[in-house]
């Protein structure tokens, strides 16, 4: 139950900080491109990096790993922990795999939300 409760709470902790750079980047800005996506996104990935790469050095508990990796940037960006996906998937030299995830979850969450967008819109549709 306490693994469960730290991710949790990281995971709304990281959720908050994405809602708050998203409005910053938007008054900063402007709705013109996505850029608080854009730099959450890029924000969560080095995180992620840096802080797999120093529990892999420094050692640290589950505790940790599941508080900051998977609730607090799981919930700031899933894109960081695609991005993790992808590095292990390479550093463990299975290249195709890496390639294979990277565009089949690009191409499927695409298509998906377009399907998701096309099936409100059609059973919505005059309603």
């Amino acid at each position: 139950m306490l693994h469960a409760l730290l991710v949790f709470l990281g995971g709304g902790l990281g959720a908050t900080g994405r809602y708050l750079v998203g409005i910053a980047a938007l008054r900063q800005f402007g709705p013109g491109f996505p850029y608080g996506t854009f730099i959450v996104n890029v924000t969560g990935s080095l995180l992620m990096g840096l802080l797999i790469g120093w529990l892999v050095r420094k050692g640290g508990s589950q505790e940790v790993r599941l508080f900051f990796a998977t609730g607090l940037l799981g919930g700031f960006t899933t894109f960081s922990a695609f991005s993790l996906d992808f590095a292990n998937l390479w550093e463990r030299g299975a290249i195709g795999s890496a390639l294979t995830y990277t565009m089949g979850t690009l191409v499927i969450c695409i298509v998906a939300i377009f399907v998701g967008l096309w099936l409100v819109r059609t059973l919505t549709a005059g309603g």
